[in-house]
């Protein structure tokens, strides 16, 4: 089975919400575990929260949601066309935050990475940000793997 889809919405707090709930949607017939929905809807909130926060820092600006699910595995990019990542390695540092006085934790990537089987974060300054990560899931289809 293959699918894929693509969603563009404001970013904003509230939309965060609705990624999480399109991916999950997206992926029901795909027949996760819960673990791994869970995960993935972790990472995706993450990663929009990213745009919306550091990629657009309050301005006005689309967030896109990508994925696509092909024989057991989830390729999901989220997008936006903020401000751009300088330092891209520094930026993935565990408790690093580029803006500390938002009380931030700088966890973000580190919790991408921990739920996901892969993130690559491209980005250029003052063109934007995409992420991309996968998964692959530990059964397809309702029957598990050896």
């Amino acid at each position: 089975m293959r699918n894929n889809m693509e969603i563009k919405f404001l970013a904003i707090g509230e939309n965060e919400r609705l990624a999480r709930q399109v991916i999950a949607a997206f992926l029901l017939d795909a027949d996760p575990t819960v673990e791994e929905l869970c995960d993935i809807k972790t990472a995706v909130s993450e990663a929009v929260t990213n745009a919306i926060i550091h990629g657009y820092k309050g301005k006005e600006g689309i967030v896109i949601l990508s994925a696509t699910y092909c024989d057991g595995q989830v390729e999901i990019t989220v997008k936006d066309k903020g401000v751009g990542i300088l330092n891209v390695e520094k930026a993935r540092e565990p408790m690093y935050t580029s803006q500390p006085e938002l009380e931030r934790s700088g966890m973000g990537f580190t919790v991408m990475e921990s739920f996901m089987d892969m993130v690559d974060v491209i980005s250029a300054v003052d063109e934007g940000t995409k992420v991309i990560m996968r998964k692959t899931f530990r059964r397809d289809n309702g029957q598990q793997e050896d």
